[in-house]
């Protein structure tokens, strides 16, 4: 693995921890399907959430939380339909986004697609 997915694997690992210890559970970690990839897929309360883990080491093109662009949605929305398709799911599900600089700081966004 290289550098950048070592970063990418540490900042997950970070996330899953930060949130397990604000009470979410894990549900899967890195699902993926042809059309996307979840980092993270938690339930928090009944709520399903599909969390996208961002670590950005400079910020010469924005924070992490900048590089969740349109495209992006797109393609974590795709692959959170396929999950809920595949996995039956009925409750409420939610999207969020955690984001890391190279200081450790976290920024967590809970709904940041607003759905």
């Amino acid at each position: 693995m290289g550098k950048t997915q070592d970063s990418g694997k540490e900042a997950e690992d970070r996330a899953a921890s930060l949130l397990l210890q604000r009470g979410l559970r894990l549900v899967q970690r890195n699902y993926r399907c042809r059309g996307g990839e979840i980092d993270l897929i938690m339930r928090d309360g009944e709520c399903l959430v599909f969390i996208e883990v961002r670590y950005r080491s400079r910020s010469d093109f924005g924070d992490a939380l900048a590089s969740v662009d349109q495209r992006k949605r797109q393609r974590i929305t795709l692959a959170a339909q396929h999950y809920l398709a595949t996995s039956h799911w009925v409750g409420p599900c939610r999207f969020d986004v955690i984001g890391f600089d190279r200081n450790a700081r976290e920024q967590w966004i809970r709904d940041a697609f607003g759905t």
